[in-house]
């Protein structure tokens, strides 16, 4: 049986130096699942492998879309398939790496079938978005669909408005769209879980924004000022340096809310992945065991 094994845990626990140290045990390309490291041009904000990383192991799905690019969970779910397809000739194990929740569960059990969001709902929910403003949609989301609201981004505008499109059209929770039953998969998956404590995690993300700040983050969003309101840069970095560069933040201020964002948005990560007891957890520094467990699974 062909094996995927995926990768995965919160932003900044240590996966990117790892997946390369099992992508040479493996003798497998990494295909990445980070949605933001999809899109070409914002590498230091989306801390995408660098070109002595992506020397080390081929890689898919890294830079590959412009940042104007409409892509989806269930595009990415069709494209991961249609790739493993062709590599499992010649691969008995595959290796996945990434944090991006939904990408993962696409993969892993497939999209849930969401009901076609009518003109008028969406014409709904974008008139109020204008009107009252995300906090509204938020609160409108807490409401209808608890068990989402509290693993949502709730400052992801278009995540936020597509569920309460799927509440509001079905008179259902997204979330009961997102828990039905997983679609066989003509491959065996192993799920490898990252984690730190929680201390030890946020002094790595900290330092982190510290290094991206470092290497030119500041103008990598300048140079994104053109594309400012493609869903690519709805992400934790851009949108924060957005308001220094509009004069509304001093930058010390907006680092420290890029750190604080990045925190939130671990945590939420890790709720997500917490509901999934296929999951097998591990402190990153664990690398022997880590890999003595693949072994003994993919035998």
């Amino acid at each position: 049986m062909k094996t995927l094994v995926v990768l995965l845990g919160p932003t900044g626990v240590g996966k990117t130096e790892l997946s390369l140290s099992l992508a040479e045990m493996l003798g497998s390309p990494v295909l990445n699942c980070d949605s933001r490291q999809l899109f070409r041009d914002i590498r230091i904000g989306t801390a995408a492998p660098t070109e002595e990383e992506l020397r080390r192991a081929k890689h898919y799905f890294v830079a590959t879309l412009p940042i104007d690019a409409y892509y989806s969970a269930a595009q990415y779910e069709s494209d991961v398939l249609k790739l493993t397809s062709e590599l499992f000739k010649t691969h008995d194990t595959l290796l996945l790496s990434g944090g991006s929740m939904m990408y993962i569960d696409a993969v892993c059990q497939g999209i849930d079938d969401i009901p076609t969001i009518s003109k008028e709902v969406r014409a709904k929910v974008k008139t109020e978005l204008a009107e009252k403003g995300l906090p509204a949609l938020v609160e409108d989301l807490q409401r209808l669909d608890p068990e989402y609201h509290a693993i949502v981004d709730p400052q992801n505008t278009r995540r936020v408005v597509h569920a309460l499109e799927v509440c509001m059209m079905s008179g259902q929770t997204y979330t009961a769209f997102r828990t039905r039953k997983h679609k066989p998969r003509p491959f065996h998956i192993v799920k490898i879980g990252l984690n730190r404590p929680r201390e030890e995690l946020f002094q790595r993300i900290n330092a982190r924004v510290d290094k991206m700040m470092q290497d030119g983050l500041l103008n990598e969003v300048r140079c994104m000022l053109p594309y400012r309101d493609c869903n690519a840069l709805n992400t934790v970095g851009y949108k924060e340096l957005l308001h220094v560069i509009d004069g509304d933040w001093p930058l010390d201020m907006a680092v420290e809310r890029i750190k604080k964002n990045t925190r939130v948005y671990a945590k939420k990560q890790l709720t997500w992945f917490r509901r999934d007891a296929q999951i097998t957890w591990f402190h990153p520094d664990d690398i022997d065991l880590i890999k003595q467990f693949i072994n003994q699974t993919i035998q």
